[in-house]
């Protein structure tokens, strides 16, 4: 008896928890649906359900690539920062910490196929690349990048800015060959 008590305790609250999840129905609901619906051709299926973070925002952005943002962030549209980028924090891939060490900044969308269908561009005065493994596939970024973290890659993605590494060793782990870089790609001084 007791058992079957705390078992309905337990689906009461479980019940007004996904009812409230829910809403009522306001513009946040929709924009909730949205962001989902544009999350499905932004990323694959997987990656939205480990937590993808969707936005052309420029507040979205900035939080989606700090350090408590998520291992992948997924533009919408083409965005314009006034402010320098910091991507900071050590993530895994799918949010998966028996995975390895990897972030994402996805400047496309794509469709069931994974075909890419649209790409976009991330305008900012610099990104600073703090975040270990991480890659910008496809779009473009227009500002400068700051690379301080191991692992940078850019996977048919274009840099119209330069590329600074803090480092040689930075440099070498770097993944530039998929890519393009309008300005100089070098190691600071």
């Amino acid at each position: 008896m007791k058992m079957k008590k705390i078992a309905f305790i337990a689906s009461v609250l479980l019940l007004s928890i996904g009812v409230a999840a829910c809403g009522n129905g306001s513009k946040d609901s929709k924009d909730s649906k949205d962001s989902s619906s544009k999350a499905a051709s932004s990323a694959s299926s997987e990656e939205v359900v480990t937590g993808a973070s969707i936005s052309d925002k420029p507040e979205d952005i900035i939080h989606g690539l700090g350090p408590d943002g998520n291992w992948i962030f997924a533009l919408t549209g083409d965005a314009k920062l006034t402010e320098d980028l910091v991507v900071s924090g050590t993530f895994y891939d799918k949010n998966d910490k028996s995975s390895d060490v990897y972030r994402k900044l996805a400047l496309y969308t794509q469709d069931a196929d994974k075909k890419v269908t649209g790409e976009f561009k991330l305008t900012v005065p610099k990104m600073i690349v703090e975040s270990p493994n991480f890659k910008i596939q496809n779009g473009t970024i227009v500002g400068d990048v700051q690379v301080s973290a191991e692992g940078f890659e850019l996977a048919d993605s274009t840099v119209e800015g330069n590329v600074t590494f803090d480092t040689q060793e930075l440099k070498d782990s770097a993944k530039l060959d998929t890519g393009k870089v309008t300005g100089t790609v070098e190691v600071a001084k």
